[in-house]
Protein backbone atom coordinates (compact mmCIF):
# COMPACT_ATOMS: atom_id res chain seq x y z
CA UNK A 1 0.00 0.00 0.00
CA UNK A 2 1.57 3.33 -0.64
CA UNK A 3 1.33 6.14 2.03
CA UNK A 4 -1.26 8.56 2.35
CA UNK A 5 -0.06 12.15 1.29
CA UNK A 6 1.58 14.25 3.84
CA UNK A 7 -0.23 16.20 6.79
CA UNK A 8 0.98 19.42 5.27
CA UNK A 9 -0.80 19.39 2.15
CA UNK A 10 -3.79 17.94 4.01
CA UNK A 11 -3.38 21.41 6.02
CA UNK A 12 -2.86 23.37 2.91
CA UNK A 13 -5.87 22.68 1.39
CA UNK A 14 -8.01 22.63 4.57
CA UNK A 15 -6.90 26.66 5.44
CA UNK A 16 -7.55 27.40 1.56
CA UNK A 17 -9.59 30.70 1.68
CA UNK A 18 -11.92 31.12 -1.55
CA UNK A 19 -10.94 34.91 -1.57
CA UNK A 20 -7.09 34.12 -2.07
CA UNK A 21 -7.82 31.80 -4.93
CA UNK A 22 -6.44 33.69 -8.39
CA UNK A 23 -9.10 34.51 -10.59
CA UNK A 24 -6.57 32.26 -13.58
CA UNK A 25 -7.56 29.10 -11.16
CA UNK A 26 -11.31 29.92 -10.75
CA UNK A 27 -11.40 30.56 -14.41
CA UNK A 28 -9.16 27.61 -14.60
CA UNK A 29 -11.24 25.08 -12.23
CA UNK A 30 -14.50 26.32 -14.51
CA UNK A 31 -13.49 25.58 -18.02
CA UNK A 32 -12.01 21.60 -16.55
CA UNK A 33 -15.64 21.47 -15.04
CA UNK A 34 -18.00 22.44 -17.84
CA UNK A 35 -20.43 19.87 -18.79
CA UNK A 36 -19.51 18.15 -15.65
CA UNK A 37 -20.91 17.53 -11.92
CA UNK A 38 -18.48 18.09 -9.43
CA UNK A 39 -18.56 16.37 -6.03
CA UNK A 40 -19.32 18.08 -3.27
CA UNK A 41 -19.55 21.84 -4.08
CA UNK A 42 -18.85 22.16 -7.46
CA UNK A 43 -15.70 23.94 -9.34
CA UNK A 44 -15.06 26.33 -6.48
CA UNK A 45 -13.92 22.65 -4.98
CA UNK A 46 -12.18 22.06 -7.88
CA UNK A 47 -10.31 25.59 -7.59
CA UNK A 48 -9.79 25.06 -4.31
CA UNK A 49 -7.82 21.41 -5.04
CA UNK A 50 -5.92 23.53 -7.73
CA UNK A 51 -5.19 26.17 -5.26
CA UNK A 52 -3.76 23.96 -2.72
CA UNK A 53 -1.98 21.46 -4.38
CA UNK A 54 -0.05 24.17 -6.12
CA UNK A 55 1.11 25.78 -3.46
CA UNK A 56 1.90 22.43 -1.83
CA UNK A 57 4.51 22.27 -4.87
CA UNK A 58 2.96 18.84 -6.56
CA UNK A 59 0.47 17.80 -9.08
CA UNK A 60 -3.63 16.72 -9.29
CA UNK A 61 -3.70 13.07 -9.03
CA UNK A 62 -6.77 12.85 -11.07
CA UNK A 63 -7.70 9.35 -11.56
CA UNK A 64 -9.89 7.26 -14.40
CA UNK A 65 -9.91 3.38 -13.68
CA UNK A 66 -11.86 0.88 -16.90
CA UNK A 67 -12.53 -2.41 -16.74
CA UNK A 68 -11.55 -3.65 -20.53
CA UNK A 69 -14.82 -5.66 -21.22
CA UNK A 70 -14.87 -4.52 -25.03
CA UNK A 71 -12.34 -3.51 -27.46
CA UNK A 72 -14.08 -1.05 -29.57
CA UNK A 73 -14.24 2.98 -28.11
CA UNK A 74 -16.28 5.81 -29.16
CA UNK A 75 -17.62 9.22 -28.96
CA UNK A 76 -18.88 8.13 -25.38
CA UNK A 77 -16.26 6.94 -23.52
CA UNK A 78 -14.16 10.22 -25.49
CA UNK A 79 -16.28 12.21 -23.09
CA UNK A 80 -14.62 11.64 -20.25
CA UNK A 81 -11.21 10.64 -22.26
CA UNK A 82 -11.17 14.43 -23.83
CA UNK A 83 -11.57 15.48 -19.97
CA UNK A 84 -8.49 13.95 -18.91
CA UNK A 85 -6.78 15.58 -21.97
CA UNK A 86 -7.79 18.80 -20.59
CA UNK A 87 -6.50 17.65 -17.59
CA UNK A 88 -3.41 17.09 -18.54
CA UNK A 89 -2.73 20.23 -20.51
CA UNK A 90 -3.35 22.09 -17.33
CA UNK A 91 -0.50 20.16 -15.76
CA UNK A 92 -2.07 17.51 -13.79
CA UNK A 93 -1.44 14.19 -13.07
CA UNK A 94 -3.35 11.36 -15.31
CA UNK A 95 -3.68 8.21 -13.55
CA UNK A 96 -5.08 5.56 -15.73
CA UNK A 97 -6.05 2.41 -14.11
CA UNK A 98 -6.62 -0.61 -15.99
CA UNK A 99 -9.28 -2.83 -14.08
CA UNK A 100 -6.78 -6.21 -14.50
CA UNK A 101 -8.71 -7.80 -11.22
CA UNK A 102 -12.64 -6.17 -11.50
CA UNK A 103 -12.93 -6.94 -14.80
CA UNK A 104 -12.61 -10.14 -13.72
CA UNK A 105 -15.25 -9.37 -10.75
CA UNK A 106 -17.77 -7.11 -13.23
CA UNK A 107 -18.99 -3.78 -12.42
CA UNK A 108 -22.96 -4.04 -11.76
CA UNK A 109 -23.44 -0.55 -11.78
CA UNK A 110 -26.34 0.10 -14.62
CA UNK A 111 -26.92 -3.75 -15.09
CA UNK A 112 -30.32 -5.50 -14.79
CA UNK A 113 -28.34 -8.82 -14.32
CA UNK A 114 -25.07 -10.31 -13.30
CA UNK A 115 -22.44 -8.82 -15.42
CA UNK A 116 -19.60 -12.09 -17.14
CA UNK A 117 -16.69 -12.73 -15.53
CA UNK A 118 -13.92 -12.29 -18.10
CA UNK A 119 -10.69 -14.36 -17.47
CA UNK A 120 -7.39 -13.07 -17.15
CA UNK A 121 -6.81 -13.40 -21.02
CA UNK A 122 -9.48 -11.90 -22.30
CA UNK A 123 -8.54 -8.60 -19.80
CA UNK A 124 -5.46 -8.77 -20.94
CA UNK A 125 -6.11 -8.82 -24.41
CA UNK A 126 -8.96 -6.12 -24.62
CA UNK A 127 -6.44 -3.58 -22.75
CA UNK A 128 -3.40 -3.83 -25.29
CA UNK A 129 -6.38 -2.64 -27.54
CA UNK A 130 -7.83 -0.35 -25.58
CA UNK A 131 -4.90 1.48 -24.40
CA UNK A 132 -4.06 1.63 -28.23
CA UNK A 133 -7.40 3.75 -28.92
CA UNK A 134 -6.58 5.77 -25.61
CA UNK A 135 -3.20 7.09 -27.18
CA UNK A 136 -5.85 8.79 -29.97
CA UNK A 137 -6.83 11.43 -27.12
CA UNK A 138 -4.62 11.36 -24.41
CA UNK A 139 -0.69 11.53 -24.11
CA UNK A 140 0.10 8.48 -22.85
CA UNK A 141 3.82 9.07 -22.67
CA UNK A 142 2.99 11.66 -19.61
CA UNK A 143 0.65 9.85 -17.69
CA UNK A 144 0.18 7.03 -15.14
CA UNK A 145 -0.89 3.66 -16.35
CA UNK A 146 -1.49 1.04 -13.82
CA UNK A 147 -3.26 -2.60 -13.51
CA UNK A 148 -5.68 -2.93 -9.65
CA UNK A 149 -4.23 -6.99 -9.83
CA UNK A 150 -0.76 -5.69 -8.39
CA UNK A 151 -2.51 -4.24 -5.28
CA UNK A 152 -6.08 -6.54 -5.35
CA UNK A 153 -5.18 -10.00 -5.73
CA UNK A 154 -2.46 -9.47 -3.12
CA UNK A 155 -5.55 -8.56 -0.46
CA UNK A 156 -5.72 -11.29 2.07
CA UNK A 157 -8.89 -11.90 3.83
CA UNK A 158 -8.11 -9.60 7.18
CA UNK A 159 -7.46 -6.76 4.48
CA UNK A 160 -10.92 -7.66 2.30
CA UNK A 161 -12.85 -7.57 6.21
CA UNK A 162 -11.21 -4.52 7.62
CA UNK A 163 -12.44 -2.64 3.92
CA UNK A 164 -15.90 -4.26 4.67
CA UNK A 165 -15.91 -2.95 7.79
CA UNK A 166 -15.59 0.54 6.48
CA UNK A 167 -19.48 0.41 5.49
CA UNK A 168 -22.82 -1.35 6.15
CA UNK A 169 -24.49 -3.57 4.12
CA UNK A 170 -27.49 -1.46 3.49
CA UNK A 171 -25.31 1.46 2.17
CA UNK A 172 -24.36 -0.89 -0.67
CA UNK A 173 -27.67 -2.37 -1.13
CA UNK A 174 -28.84 1.10 -1.76
CA UNK A 175 -26.41 1.26 -4.93
CA UNK A 176 -29.96 2.07 -8.04
CA UNK A 177 -28.37 -1.26 -9.27
CA UNK A 178 -28.99 -3.72 -6.78
CA UNK A 179 -32.17 -1.64 -5.55
CA UNK A 180 -33.77 -2.39 -8.82
CA UNK A 181 -32.92 -5.70 -8.85
CA UNK A 182 -34.71 -6.82 -5.39
CA UNK A 183 -37.46 -4.60 -6.41
CA UNK A 184 -37.55 -7.01 -9.24
CA UNK A 185 -37.03 -10.15 -6.83
CA UNK A 186 -33.90 -10.59 -9.23
CA UNK A 187 -30.33 -12.32 -8.15
CA UNK A 188 -28.07 -10.12 -6.24
CA UNK A 189 -24.15 -12.22 -6.23
CA UNK A 190 -22.37 -11.63 -3.46
CA UNK A 191 -19.10 -11.01 -5.12
CA UNK A 192 -21.03 -7.72 -6.81
CA UNK A 193 -21.62 -5.81 -3.47
CA UNK A 194 -17.67 -5.91 -3.04
CA UNK A 195 -17.40 -3.89 -6.61
CA UNK A 196 -17.63 -0.68 -4.86
CA UNK A 197 -15.38 -1.22 -2.28
CA UNK A 198 -12.87 -2.10 -4.55
CA UNK A 199 -13.07 0.71 -6.90
CA UNK A 200 -12.96 2.75 -4.20
CA UNK A 201 -9.40 0.69 -3.02
CA UNK A 202 -7.97 1.97 -6.44
CA UNK A 203 -8.36 5.71 -4.95
CA UNK A 204 -6.55 4.60 -2.00
CA UNK A 205 -3.47 2.92 -3.87
CA UNK A 206 -2.84 5.67 -6.04
CA UNK A 207 -3.85 8.11 -3.46
CA UNK A 208 -6.33 10.51 -5.56
CA UNK A 209 -7.73 13.67 -5.25
CA UNK A 210 -10.12 13.26 -8.71
CA UNK A 211 -11.75 10.60 -9.87
CA UNK A 212 -13.85 10.68 -13.10
CA UNK A 213 -16.78 8.34 -14.07
CA UNK A 214 -20.07 8.24 -15.97
CA UNK A 215 -23.25 9.23 -14.27
CA UNK A 216 -23.82 5.01 -13.73
CA UNK A 217 -20.55 5.85 -11.77
CA UNK A 218 -22.04 8.35 -8.63
CA UNK A 219 -22.34 5.56 -6.09
CA UNK A 220 -18.62 4.10 -6.48
CA UNK A 221 -17.48 7.72 -7.04
CA UNK A 222 -18.98 8.68 -3.87
CA UNK A 223 -17.50 5.46 -2.24
CA UNK A 224 -14.01 6.47 -3.02
CA UNK A 225 -14.77 9.93 -1.18
CA UNK A 226 -15.81 7.83 2.29
CA UNK A 227 -12.81 5.35 1.98
CA UNK A 228 -9.96 7.21 2.13
CA UNK A 229 -10.19 9.23 5.15
CA UNK A 230 -10.03 5.77 7.10
CA UNK A 231 -6.96 5.14 5.29
CA UNK A 232 -5.15 8.70 6.14
CA UNK A 233 -6.14 10.66 2.91
CA UNK A 234 -8.59 13.42 2.22
CA UNK A 235 -11.12 12.50 0.53
CA UNK A 236 -11.23 12.86 -3.35
CA UNK A 237 -12.95 14.83 -5.63
CA UNK A 238 -16.08 13.08 -7.83
CA UNK A 239 -15.94 14.67 -11.20
CA UNK A 240 -19.46 13.06 -12.83
CA UNK A 241 -19.61 13.42 -16.68
CA UNK A 242 -23.29 13.47 -18.38
CA UNK A 243 -23.41 9.88 -20.63
CA UNK A 244 -23.58 10.76 -24.07
CA UNK A 245 -26.77 9.65 -26.10
CA UNK A 246 -25.83 8.04 -29.57
CA UNK A 247 -26.94 9.14 -32.59
CA UNK A 248 -30.65 7.63 -32.43
CA UNK A 249 -31.10 10.68 -29.82
CA UNK A 250 -32.86 8.40 -27.36
CA UNK A 251 -30.78 5.67 -25.68
CA UNK A 252 -26.83 6.33 -24.69
CA UNK A 253 -24.18 5.61 -27.67
CA UNK A 254 -23.30 2.03 -27.13
CA UNK A 255 -22.10 -0.61 -30.02
CA UNK A 256 -25.04 -2.95 -28.79
CA UNK A 257 -27.61 -0.04 -29.57
CA UNK A 258 -25.61 0.51 -33.17
CA UNK A 259 -25.71 4.11 -32.44
CA UNK A 260 -22.35 5.16 -32.30
CA UNK A 261 -19.43 6.87 -33.39
CA UNK A 262 -16.23 4.59 -32.91
CA UNK A 263 -12.64 6.65 -32.83
CA UNK A 264 -11.44 4.21 -35.50
CA UNK A 265 -14.15 5.40 -38.21
CA UNK A 266 -13.12 6.26 -41.29
CA UNK A 267 -13.51 10.13 -42.32
CA UNK A 268 -16.11 9.96 -44.25
CA UNK A 269 -18.21 7.80 -41.85
CA UNK A 270 -17.55 9.64 -39.12
CA UNK A 271 -18.66 12.84 -40.89
CA UNK A 272 -21.68 11.02 -41.82
CA UNK A 273 -22.44 9.86 -38.72
CA UNK A 274 -22.13 13.46 -36.93
CA UNK A 275 -24.93 14.25 -39.84
CA UNK A 276 -27.61 12.08 -38.45
CA UNK A 277 -27.37 13.63 -34.89
CA UNK A 278 -30.82 14.94 -33.94
CA UNK A 279 -31.04 18.78 -34.07
CA UNK A 280 -31.74 18.81 -29.91
CA UNK A 281 -28.22 17.49 -29.65
CA UNK A 282 -26.33 19.77 -31.38
CA UNK A 283 -24.97 21.34 -28.77
CA UNK A 284 -24.34 18.62 -26.25
CA UNK A 285 -22.14 17.07 -28.63
CA UNK A 286 -20.03 20.41 -29.20
CA UNK A 287 -19.78 20.44 -25.05
CA UNK A 288 -18.78 16.53 -24.64
CA UNK A 289 -17.54 15.35 -27.85
CA UNK A 290 -15.27 17.91 -29.11
CA UNK A 291 -12.07 19.98 -27.66
CA UNK A 292 -13.39 23.71 -28.11
CA UNK A 293 -13.47 26.37 -25.48
CA UNK A 294 -15.84 26.42 -23.62
CA UNK A 295 -16.57 30.77 -24.89
CA UNK A 296 -16.57 29.16 -28.42
CA UNK A 297 -19.00 26.82 -27.67
CA UNK A 298 -21.32 29.96 -25.77
CA UNK A 299 -21.12 31.43 -29.21
CA UNK A 300 -22.19 28.13 -31.31
CA UNK A 301 -25.23 28.25 -28.68
CA UNK A 302 -26.39 31.80 -29.29
CA UNK A 303 -25.87 31.71 -32.92
CA UNK A 304 -28.34 28.30 -32.79
CA UNK A 305 -30.59 30.21 -30.37
CA UNK A 306 -30.74 33.32 -33.67
CA UNK A 307 -32.45 31.16 -35.65
CA UNK A 308 -29.26 29.44 -37.49
CA UNK A 309 -29.82 26.46 -39.84
CA UNK A 310 -28.89 23.47 -37.75
CA UNK A 311 -27.71 21.41 -40.71
CA UNK A 312 -24.89 24.13 -41.05
CA UNK A 313 -24.15 24.06 -37.30
CA UNK A 314 -24.11 19.83 -37.63
CA UNK A 315 -22.17 20.46 -40.51
CA UNK A 316 -19.47 22.46 -38.43
CA UNK A 317 -19.91 20.20 -35.38
CA UNK A 318 -19.36 16.99 -37.91
CA UNK A 319 -15.96 19.21 -39.27
CA UNK A 320 -14.56 19.73 -35.85
CA UNK A 321 -15.05 15.76 -34.59
CA UNK A 322 -13.16 14.51 -38.14
CA UNK A 323 -10.58 16.94 -37.26
CA UNK A 324 -9.67 16.16 -33.87
CA UNK A 325 -9.06 12.23 -35.45
CA UNK A 326 -8.46 12.65 -38.84
CA UNK A 327 -6.96 16.04 -39.40
CA UNK A 328 -8.43 19.17 -40.96
CA UNK A 329 -7.60 17.88 -44.42
CA UNK A 330 -9.46 14.56 -44.14
CA UNK A 331 -12.59 16.48 -42.49
CA UNK A 332 -12.25 18.56 -45.72
CA UNK A 333 -12.20 15.82 -47.87
CA UNK A 334 -15.29 14.07 -45.77
CA UNK A 335 -17.61 17.22 -45.89
CA UNK A 336 -17.15 17.25 -49.73
CA UNK A 337 -17.74 13.65 -50.39
CA UNK A 338 -21.05 14.00 -48.26
CA UNK A 339 -21.94 17.23 -50.11
CA UNK A 340 -21.54 15.30 -53.48
CA UNK A 341 -23.65 12.75 -52.58
CA UNK A 342 -26.28 13.71 -50.53
CA UNK A 343 -26.62 17.59 -51.82
CA UNK A 344 -25.72 17.11 -55.63
CA UNK A 345 -26.90 13.30 -55.29
CA UNK A 346 -23.74 11.95 -57.01
CA UNK A 347 -21.76 8.94 -55.87
CA UNK A 348 -18.01 9.86 -54.22
CA UNK A 349 -14.94 10.11 -56.15
CA UNK A 350 -13.43 7.14 -53.87
CA UNK A 351 -15.05 4.04 -53.12
CA UNK A 352 -13.76 0.49 -52.19
CA UNK A 353 -13.65 -1.75 -55.36
CA UNK A 354 -15.24 -5.56 -55.56
CA UNK A 355 -14.51 -7.95 -58.95
CA UNK A 356 -17.62 -9.34 -59.86
CA UNK A 357 -15.92 -12.48 -61.66
CA UNK A 358 -19.25 -14.17 -63.08
CA UNK A 359 -22.67 -13.54 -62.86
CA UNK A 360 -23.73 -12.91 -59.30
CA UNK A 361 -27.08 -12.47 -57.64
CA UNK A 362 -27.78 -8.75 -56.56
CA UNK A 363 -27.89 -9.98 -52.93
CA UNK A 364 -24.97 -11.87 -52.81
CA UNK A 365 -23.04 -9.37 -54.24
CA UNK A 366 -24.19 -7.31 -51.27
CA UNK A 367 -22.95 -9.67 -48.78
CA UNK A 368 -19.76 -10.55 -50.75
CA UNK A 369 -18.90 -6.42 -51.22
CA UNK A 370 -18.96 -5.98 -47.94
CA UNK A 371 -22.08 -3.31 -47.90
CA UNK A 372 -24.52 -6.43 -45.28
CA UNK A 373 -23.71 -8.61 -42.94
CA UNK A 374 -25.50 -11.60 -44.35
CA UNK A 375 -27.89 -12.82 -46.69
CA UNK A 376 -31.05 -12.03 -45.37
CA UNK A 377 -29.91 -8.08 -44.21
CA UNK A 378 -28.73 -8.18 -48.38
CA UNK A 379 -32.50 -9.70 -49.33
CA UNK A 380 -34.42 -7.43 -46.87
CA UNK A 381 -32.46 -3.82 -48.00
CA UNK A 382 -32.99 -5.00 -51.62
CA UNK A 383 -36.66 -5.62 -51.03
CA UNK A 384 -37.30 -2.27 -49.39
CA UNK A 385 -35.83 -0.35 -51.81
CA UNK A 386 -32.17 0.46 -50.31
CA UNK A 387 -30.34 -0.80 -52.97
CA UNK A 388 -29.47 1.02 -56.29
CA UNK A 389 -27.14 0.17 -58.85
CA UNK A 390 -25.97 3.02 -61.17
CA UNK A 391 -28.59 4.99 -59.29
CA UNK A 392 -31.79 2.44 -60.50
CA UNK A 393 -33.32 1.00 -57.64
CA UNK A 394 -33.28 -2.80 -57.96
CA UNK A 395 -35.86 -4.64 -55.58
CA UNK A 396 -35.32 -7.88 -56.94
CA UNK A 397 -32.68 -9.59 -54.51
CA UNK A 398 -32.30 -12.57 -56.84
CA UNK A 399 -31.41 -9.85 -60.10
CA UNK A 400 -28.17 -11.29 -61.73
CA UNK A 401 -25.44 -8.38 -62.49
CA UNK A 402 -23.11 -9.33 -65.21
CA UNK A 403 -20.42 -7.15 -66.38
CA UNK A 404 -18.63 -6.83 -69.88
CA UNK A 405 -14.96 -6.97 -69.31
CA UNK A 406 -13.58 -3.51 -68.90
CA UNK A 407 -16.87 -2.18 -67.74
CA UNK A 408 -17.98 -1.18 -64.19
CA UNK A 409 -20.97 -0.29 -62.13
CA UNK A 410 -21.74 1.74 -58.41
CA UNK A 411 -23.56 -0.34 -55.87
CA UNK A 412 -25.14 1.75 -53.28
CA UNK A 413 -26.98 0.52 -50.67
CA UNK A 414 -28.69 3.68 -48.49
CA UNK A 415 -27.42 6.88 -48.88
CA UNK A 416 -23.61 6.31 -47.91
CA UNK A 417 -22.62 3.05 -48.61
CA UNK A 418 -20.64 2.88 -52.18
CA UNK A 419 -18.74 -0.06 -54.16
CA UNK A 420 -17.73 0.31 -57.51
CA UNK A 421 -18.05 -3.52 -59.08
CA UNK A 422 -15.38 -4.11 -61.95
CA UNK A 423 -14.80 -7.11 -64.61
CA UNK A 424 -11.13 -7.33 -63.07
Amino acid sequence: MTQARTQGSEEVFASTNDAEIPAEIVREAQDLARGTEVLPEGYMALARRIYSAKRAGRKLRVKFGVDPTSMDLHLGHAVILNKLKAFQQCGHQVVLIIGGFTAQVGDPSGRSTTRPQLTAQQVEENAQTYLNQVGIILDTANMEIVNNSDWLAPLNLADLLKLASQVTANQLLAKEAFGDRLDKQQPVHFHELFYPLLQAYDSIAIKADIEFGGTDQRFNLLMGRELQPSYGQESQLAIVCPLLEGTDGEKKMSKSFNNYIALKDEPTEMFGKCMRIPDHLILKYFELATRLAGEEIGKIKIHLESGANPKEVKERLGRQIVTQYHGAEAAEKAVNQWNQVHSQKQAPDEMPSYVVKEPTALFRLVVDSGLASGSGEAKRLIQEGGVRLDNDQIKNPNQIVELEPGAAKVLQVGRRKFVRLTSG
